[in-house]
């Protein structure tokens, strides 16, 4: 009896401690999170060609200080071989590590089209390990050029050489004969493609397959159509477009520049339920004809007669006996890759604000906000009835329709109605940039229910924001944000209306921090710098754009196109932006060849002087003299101080990308290269000190932008960066505003702020007054301008030859707002907000600010707010990353983060008060501080 009582309560025992123990663990895991998994930055992806993609996580926990401490990746070819372990593509085992983003896959190496599913499970510093996470996939293309099966087919069209015609319309029935597991289709075009499946688009994609240097780097898409196909007939529907591929493009009016025929390149991969496979693809088996789309094109815009269409064409059942072939072409597919960039696609629909007669008597919608897209209408009309419609960016001082800044583009759809009922319109193959639409030829009564404006771009996540108690200032901000939107469209433009919307590399050259602040733009940066690498002369020299179809320079007589400094710096500077915001050191690898190529370049022409003095620079492009002296040929009314000479712009560039090549070579472990580096800069440094500096620290040039390029590129010595700081300052003081032009202006209130004048810098962020960033903002600006005064201060325009009010380079000062007024930095040793500097600049201008960033290791909090006695401060810091936090006061006692000084708290180590600021490190956790 005695033994069975001690046996039922050793049992009970047993029972209890486990359930105890199992309730702790649960507990334990609930600690610690793993969200957000992706694959080469986005989820789910499918049409991968990287042998190794890589992955990335996210960790939540409410704790403070929360760092990984080791993960463990499982991965498997189905879902659920997950937890079987003999199943398994890769099992990593418990690895000690902290690295949770661009982590590369190390399993068994796959094979084109297999899907791959993964999980992750984390350990922290604090005890604590989580459970798996939810599970994640990712699925590969075509990993060579030798898996395409298709042919390449061109319609069998009669078109008129060197102009517009109607987009040709492709179709092929097949049949499947049993149940389908999947299938996925792989397409590309010559031009551009939209492709249908029984009827419905199989995307929301546009502009496929986007532009790149066709001839040297086409890509393509890959669909995962299996539920849009079905047993029995089914029937592809693909209409071409001229796009860039053939259409008109650049301001000399040329077309055909990569070819003057259009073509498909598909294929479909059919699984049965049997494990059975079926290729359906391009070949000569399908049909071409015209429809109702007579014109489209990215300038002129689209014509469109309703009469023509071909009800049920991309169906099948469709009687196409009056249809034409194709023919197969045997054309090269050794340049074709999987498209790896951010998809173009409508983001947002817009009403318009009101409807209004001009004095002209035209009628005009205005949709309150300059856009990049098109107009979407939903109206009734006699069959026959025309409908035009006609965008522009402004009205002009009288209020009437503006389109002068246009130049050649027309910038026009026109609609022809088949008289059924309602009949909606969206264009295919154009877009335009517009605030205003003016409607034309339309019988009836439009009405503002009746028209809307959709939002075309990159469909980049939104990723960053920053605000302030300045609403001018917060206007800013979102026109910066609009402005990127408009011209970050597959390439990012320097406009998006007029006969040119080129990839001009200076613009995004020093966009690029702003525009990784905004929107996380590696994957379509990623995918541009493929085409620097494309277009790149043998000798290194980079083009003016990219992708070049402007070779010669355009027709402008100025150059050939190539090698200006500061553009071509884009080969540099955007790779190391990118590694700087993201942590990825694969676009590094990937343009290493390309950076080191432009930098030998310019050591070249250099020679052993080591000066960059040789070949055509655009300069300080737009600074305030300069365009006043080359475009009105009048005097430049004192100004002539804005002009820097191009030699000094250069060298200073040669130094600056010679010396990121350097940190990059670093980075990528190649140590002999980085000493070359480090040496060449030394004797630019001192090139540069005998050339175009005085014994007193007067530089030759005494424009605004030859001091802010010396000090913010660290070209100036060292013992006289007080005095060239100085000067700047005093200059802008001086003419009470900003004298910059493209390569200026971006740096200007970065270099004043570092150098020991932060309240010029504001002095210039609140200038209302022409020339300044908030002088457009006070004309009704809702993008950024290519000109401060695009609009006068008497209302009348620029020279129509340039004026684009919607042009983003001058809102490159987003970058300041970000890191120097909230202060929210990247730390350049460890970048990708592994390490975050917090160093907000304060004013007492603002009574706030703060910006907000959602890194690669989740959310990151910089804000401060102003009070008559105190400053308070939020911040946040991922988990598995730190913060260096840098809070302007005097002592430490006067700093309290939970009510306790900085210099007693648990939560924040005190490191040292210096310069004037409090410097306290952080782990991950949301602090709040007061300083008194």
């Amino acid at each position: 009896m005695k033994a069975k009582f001690w046996n039922v309560r050793y049992w009970v025992v047993f029972a209890l401690l486990s359930v105890s123990l199992g309730y702790s663990q649960h507990i334990n895991a609930q600690m610690i999170k793993v969200e957000n998994l992706r694959v080469e930055y986005k989820n789910n992806p499918i049409g991968l060609d990287v042998a190794k993609p890589r992955l990335s996580w996210e960790i939540v926990s409410k704790e403070k200080g929360v760092m990984q401490t080791a993960f463990q990746v499982r991965a498997a070819l189905l879902e659920a071989d997950l937890k079987s372990d003999k199943k398994l593509v890769w099992n990593s085992g418990k690895i000690a590590s902290d690295q949770s983003i661009q982590l590369e896959y190390n399993g068994l190496v796959l094979k084109s089209g297999q899907r791959v599913y993964w999980q992750v499970k984390v350990w922290d510093n604090k005890g604590h390990a989580s459970e798996w996470s939810s599970k994640a996939f990712f699925e590969m293309g075509l990993l060579s050029p030798a898996e395409w099966k298709a042919w390449w087919i061109e319609p069998n069209l009669i078109e008129k050489a060197k102009d517009s015609n109607p987009c040709p319309y492709l179709r092929k029935e097949f049949s499947l004969k049993g149940k389908v597991a999947k299938a996925v289709i792989y397409a590309t075009a010559h031009g551009l493609y939209q492709l249908n499946l029984n009827g419905q688009k199989v995307s929301d994609q546009l502009f496929t397959p986007g532009w790149t240097s066709y001839n040297k780097h086409l890509l393509y898409q890959t669909y995962d159509v299996t539920n849009q196909v079905k047993t029995g007939a089914n029937a592809f529907g693909v209409i071409l477009g001229d796009g860039w591929y053939r259409g008109l493009m650049g301001w000399e009016g040329k077309r055909d520049h990569y070819g003057s025929n259009l073509g498909l390149l598909l294929q479909m991969k059919v699984t049965y339920a049997d494990g059975s496979e079926e290729w359906v693809m391009s070949d000569k088996t399908w049909k071409a004809s015209t429809g109702a789309i007579l014109l489209s094109e990215i300038y002129a815009g689209e014509t469109y007669d309703a009469r023509l269409e071909k009800d049920g064409w991309d169906k099948p059942g469709f009687n196409d006996a009056g249809w034409n072939g194709v023919t197969e072409k045997n054309l090269s597919k050794e340049h074709i890759s999987a498209f790896d960039g951010s998809p173009v696609r409508v983001t947002e629909t817009i009403k318009p604000i009101k409807k209004f007669i001009t004095p002209k008597g035209e009628t005009v919608f205005d949709l309150g906000q300059n856009m990049v897209g098109w107009v979407q209408f939903k109206l009734k009309g006699a069959a026959g009835t025309k409908i035009t419609l006609r965008h522009a960016e402004v009205l002009d001082k009288d209020g009437n329709f503006y389109t002068d800044n246009l130049r050649t583009a027309k910038c026009e759809d026109s609609y022809t109605f088949k008289g059924d009922g309602v009949e909606t319109f969206e264009p295919h193959f154009t877009f335009h940039g517009f605030r205003y639409i003016q409607v034309k030829d339309y019988p009836g009564e439009v009405t503002v229910n009746d028209i809307a404006g959709r939002v075309i771009h990159s469909d980049m996540e939104p990723i960053g924001n920053f605000e302030c108690s300045d609403s001018l200032v917060n206007r800013l901000q979102k026109n910066i944000q609009w402005g990127q939107r408009g011209n970050f469209l597959d390439i990012p433009t320097d406009c998006p209306q007029r006969d040119e919307r080129l990839g001009w590399t200076g613009d995004a050259q020093v966009f690029s921090p702003t525009a990784c602040y905004n929107m996380n733009a590696a994957p379509f940066f990623t995918k541009w710098m493929k085409d620097f690498t494309a277009d790149q002369r043998p000798n290194g020299s980079v083009p003016w754009v990219v992708p070049m179809i402007v070779e010669g320079g355009g027709g402008t007589g100025w150059s050939d196109g190539y090698g200006a400094t500061g553009w071509a710096d884009a080969a540099v500077i955007i790779p190391w932006s990118v590694y700087q915001a993201y942590g990825d050191k694969k676009i590094l690898e990937n343009q290493y060849a390309s950076m080191k190529s432009w930098v030998d370049y310019m050591r070249k022409e250099a020679g052993n002087g080591y000066l960059f003095n040789t070949g055509f620079h655009f300069g300080d492009w737009l600074s305030f003299a300069e365009y006043y002296s080359y475009y009105y040929n009048a005097p430049d009314y004192g100004y002539a101080g804005a002009y820097t000479e191009k030699d000094l712009i250069a060298t200073a560039y040669f130094y600056y990308s010679s010396g990121l090549l350097q940190k990059m070579s670093e980075a990528l472990g190649k140590t002999a290269e980085a000493n070359d580096l480090a040496q060449l800069r030394v004797k630019i440094k001192g090139a540069f000190k005998k050339e175009f500096v005085t014994s007193t620290g007067r530089l030759t040039s005494g424009s605004q932008t030859a001091y802010i390029l010396a000090l913010a590129f660290g070209i100036m010595p060292d013992d006289m960066r007080e005095t060239a700081a100085k000067r700047l300052g005093d200059d802008v003081k001086h003419f009470g505003h900003l004298t910059t032009g493209f390569l200026g202006t971006p740096l200007i209130c970065q270099a004043l702020t570092d150098n020991g004048y932060p309240d010029i810098a504001y002095m210039l962020l609140f200038n209302k007054r022409y020339p300044s960033w908030l002088y457009p903002v006070t004309k009704g600006a809702t993008t950024i301008w290519e000109r401060w005064d695009c609009i006068k201060p008497d209302g009348t325009f620029q020279d129509v030859g340039m004026n684009s009010f919607n042009h983003y380079a001058y809102g490159a000062v987003g970058q300041w707002l970000y890191s120097r007024v909230a202060g929210l930095n990247i730390d350049p040793e460890n970048p990708g907000y592994k390490h975050i500097i917090i160093k907000p600049v304060l004013t007492d201008k603002l009574t706030f600010a703060r910006a907000d960033q959602q890194s690669m290791y989740g959310k990151v909090v910089s804000g401060w707010k102003r009070t008559d006695s105190k400053v308070t401060y939020h911040v946040v810091i991922p988990v598995n990353t730190t913060a260096t936090i840098m809070l302007p006061a005097i002592n430490a006692e006067s700093v309290s983060e939970s009510n306790l000084a900085v210099n007693q708290s648990k939560s924040v180590k005190y490191l040292k008060t210096e310069d004037g600021r409090v410097i306290v490190e952080a782990g991950s956790g949301e602090y709040f501080f007061e300083v008194k």
